[in-house]
């Protein structure tokens, strides 16, 4: 069975209109927040992919597991699609609203429970803050790993519904890795609890099945993270290369050696420039290319791997390496490469930004790729990417007030996803689908993989209410876009087959 919502048209059929539905959710919650008048509405009307804007019909801010069990019960008895937002910080249109739907803001939900420095576990509210975590948990000498370029905003149950990573996530892992269990509430109205405390838990591995949904299959209100012991030394190195495709080398020859860095971030000239122009952190301007490469640990074992990977680097051809100096300048390096997106929103009005994982053998295959996209569609591309794992995210420069560069970068972003998926990727690291990538969906999977996705959906929430129309398109929508289809390992655009 497929969830009942059609992806497109704005939501599913109403039988009440907004003054009904907001004079019986106060009738049912006289306590809960209700903002339904449309200048009130207007902040949540997208998250940080600003590509799209729709108005919700209300926003429900609730501060109890009682308000939130009650808004979804009644949503399902009446029909009304939920979509739970966070801190708004996505970027693939996951917690977009719908025009005909209620948006469940769970940021009220900011409480950390508790801390337990001998477990090494955090039991935290959605609405808590990537960063509030390691704050929370410094005095212990612990901090939470995953680090998004967005900690400083972005909420826990945000990252656990997009699986987010962070520069750290080679070494350290994703949310996914990082967290015990999450608490949940079905569409249904049912608590349930996914993983354990423990090693293990019996059954079936529900907490991975959560972790990235998108919020289509429960709403979370509580989580347990693992926190880690701080490295006794960090050592970050800069690697300049005069030309890109030998930086992506570098990459696989570092972890092909067998070293295994805290961070292996890279940048391309054009993003070089926006984040040293904003940060002044130090970047080699002229530099095709620069690698961030952290190793930690044992101060004597920091110091021999930073010799093995500066040698590492020498023989990849790069032009110049420099080792931080100190903490300060650490920090600087990195705040260089966090602050990468926004650098670049200072050079261009608008920019798209992708999403897309591949091998890391590919990388520089894709990187040629995405030059000749650039020239082919005539729109800058700034390459900021998580090199490590292969987590790629270009930035694709526009100005919407121009008319067709909207939908010239839609149509770049698309071919960049559709070549990741080529070179045996995927369309998606850490960002979600979303809206934006529903049609690449129907280029990654094929009809029965679909139809279980489907299947998993309907399984949560038979009648199809949370975050309709996002993640997972219908079979119809992909006969649709069919041209987009894989088949048999081929692209359909096989001028792409000679980068």
């Amino acid at each position: 069975m497929t969830y009942a919502y059609d992806e497109h048209v704005d939501g599913p059929l109403l039988t009440h209109d907004k003054a009904t539905i907001v004079r019986e959710l106060q009738g049912l919650m006289p306590a809960l927040k209700l903002l339904h008048a449309t200048e009130d509405l207007r902040p949540f009307e997208c998250d940080g992919l600003s590509a799209y804007r729709i108005t919700p019909m209300l926003v429900a801010l609730p501060v109890s597991f009682d308000e939130v069990e009650a808004i979804l019960r009644y949503a399902n008895e009446r029909g009304v699609p939920v979509v739970a937002r966070g801190a708004g910080t996505g970027l693939s249109g996951g917690a977009l609203p719908l025009e005909k739907g209620i948006l469940l803001v769970m940021s009220r939900f900011n409480r950390i429970l508790a801390i337990d420095p001998e477990a090494g576990t955090a039991r935290v509210q959605p609405g808590v803050r990537n960063l509030a975590i390691s704050q929370a948990a410094a005095p212990h000498g612990l901090y939470y790993a995953p680090d998004p370029s967005s900690q400083i905003a972005c909420s826990i149950g945000g990252n656990v519904a997009e699986n987010a990573g962070g520069v750290h996530c080679l070494k350290y892992g994703l949310t996914v890795h990082n967290i015990l269990s999450v608490d949940i509430v079905t569409i249904e109205g049912d608590r349930l609890t996914l993983g354990a405390e423990a090693l293990d838990s019996p059954g079936f591995d529900l907490l991975a099945l959560i972790t990235g949904s998108e919020g289509m299959l429960g709403v979370v209100t509580e989580v347990t993270v693992k926190l880690l012991t701080k490295p006794q030394s960090a050592k970050v190195l800069l690697a300049s290369f005069d030309d890109i495709e030998k930086a992506g080398d570098a990459v696989a020859g570092i972890i092909g050696a067998g070293v295994i860095p805290g961070g292996l971030e890279m940048m391309d000239n054009l993003a070089i420039r926006a984040a040293e122009d904003f940060i002044h952190a130090g970047y080699p301007v002229e530099a095709e290319a620069l690698l961030l490469c952290e190793v930690d640990g044992a101060e004597s074992d920091v110091a021999e791997d930073c010799e093995r990977v500066a040698s590492l680097l020498r023989d990849a051809g790069a032009t110049d390496i420099r080792l931080a100096a100190d903490e300060a300048e650490r920090q600087r390096f990195w705040a260089g490469r966090k602050n990468a997106f926004p650098a670049v929103g200072r050079i261009s009005p608008d920019y798209y930004c992708m999403d897309g994982t591949i091998p890391r053998r590919e990388l520089s295959r894709v990187l040629r790729g995405i030059a000749h996209l650039s020239v082919q569609y005539g729109l800058r591309v700034a390459n900021v990417f998580h090199a490590g794992d292969g987590n790629m995210h270009p930035l694709i420069l526009f100005d919407a007030n121009t008319p067709g560069e909207t939908e010239r970068a839609e149509a770049i972003g698309a071919r960049i996803l559709e070549l990741c998926v080529e070179v045996g990727g995927s369309i998606t690291g850490e960002h979600g689908v979303g809206r934006e990538k529903i049609n690449q969906m129907c280029a990654q999977f094929n009809s029965d993989e679909l139809t279980f996705f489907h299947a998993l959906k309907s399984a949560f929430d038979p009648s199809g209410m949370l975050n309709p129309g996002k993640n997972v398109p219908t079979l119809h929508r992909c006969a649709e876009f069919g041209s987009m289809h894989i088949h048999h390992g081929a692209l359909p655009h096989p001028e792409l087959e000679r980068f």
